[in-house]
């Protein structure tokens, strides 16, 4: 079973690219992902809330959805969180530190949330470790997925191996795989972190011109770096489905 932890229904770049429901099942059945847990970016908690919830009614048994946390502009963003995992069935909360100020004053009530609903946070920290440290030694009981191995498309060595070593020191950091272009760094963190604290994300869709190629691209990374068939089984789904009680 391969579940894809980092999937947008819309992307955070400049084009803030939308991809419907129907795209990513389709991304889905040609990669061989079975699930993918879906977001929006680039837009407020209550219309990310929209899109991902519209998404997973439209194929329930495929898309996970996880809802959007922009605190900040909007204000408070707690109850419209809430109301998505109490009464919507929302697992997890996605937040990126590119959109959002993750300083305790900003973001702490949405991870106090997720610590009470027992609901993951999956990050981008873009490249601040100290937050993440921050956030794991402040709300021990939160289980956090670091997206990108901490950075997206980093080659900067010391820069991820700071994200590993905070890993090794709280429990409840997972990373996810998604955007890793440094070969082997997959690898090492299972060696450092065990297999059962890495999770697969492709940060797809892809291009429109071949919106699979982020998916294949991703499955093909964590499969060349020469796990264990257990580990690799790990890594691609049997970790998130058991952060998310599936």
């Amino acid at each position: 079973m391969i579940i894809d932890c980092h999937v947008h229904l819309r992307h955070g770049d400049e084009e803030r690219n939308e991809y419907s429901p129907e795209d990513i099942v389709g991304v889905m059945s040609a990669t061989g992902i079975d699930h993918s847990v879906v977001f929006a970016m680039s837009c407020p908690t209550r219309r990310s809330i929209e899109m991902a919830s519209a998404a997973a009614r439209a194929f329930p048994a495929r898309l996970i959805p996880f809802a959007y946390a922009l605190p900040g502009g909007e204000g408070s963003v707690v109850a419209e969180l809430e109301e998505a995992i109490t009464r919507l069935g929302f697992r997890g909360i996605k937040i990126h530190g590119g959109e959002c100020d993750l300083s305790g004053r900003v973001i702490d009530d949405v991870l106090g949330l997720a610590v009470e609903k027992q609901v993951p946070c999956l990050v981008d920290f873009i490249g601040r470790h100290k937050d993440l440290e921050r956030m794991a030694r402040g709300f021990p009981g939160l289980d956090i997925v670091t997206a990108h191995l901490g950075k997206y498309l980093c080659e900067d060595v010391e820069l991820i191996d700071r994200f590993i070593e905070v890993a090794c020191r709280f429990p409840r950091v997972y990373l996810d795989t998604s955007g890793v272009v440094l070969d082997g760094k997959i690898m090492e963190a299972v060696g450092r972190l065990g297999a059962s604290r890495i999770v697969f994300g492709s940060d797809g869709p892809g291009p429109r011109t071949d919106p699979a190629r982020t998916a294949r691209e991703a499955i093909e990374r964590v499969r060349k770096e020469g796990l264990g068939a257990d580990e690799e089984r790990a890594v691609l789904g049997g970790n998130i489905a058991g952060l998310l009680r599936l």
